[in-house]
């Protein structure tokens, strides 16, 4: 069984919550969660990523295209990783 895209996201924020990678998802995923043109993220910022990083990057954004970032996964997920950066 493979790890969702959520779980995979969420243990590399947990690890590591104030690191430069956990940041720069949390910035995307921040970005993603805004409905009707918020989905203005600085593409450039996908440079500062890791090769794994970016990935999850691309398949978190093949998560808004689905249309899935309005399901209560997705809202229980945006709720997890803010108390997460919030409370590291």
């Amino acid at each position: 069984m493979s790890i969702s895209i959520l779980d995979q996201v969420s243990e590399i924020i947990k690890a590591a919550p104030h690191s430069s990678q956990a940041l720069l998802l949390f910035g995307l995923i921040k970005t993603l969660d805004i409905e009707k043109g918020g989905q203005l993220y600085v593409l450039a910022k996908l440079k500062e990523m890791s090769e794994d990083t970016r990935e999850l990057a691309y398949q978190l954004m093949e998560y808004m295209a689905s249309g899935k970032t309005r399901d209560d996964a997705w809202k229980h997920f945006i709720d997890t990783i803010e108390e997460l950066i919030r409370n590291a």
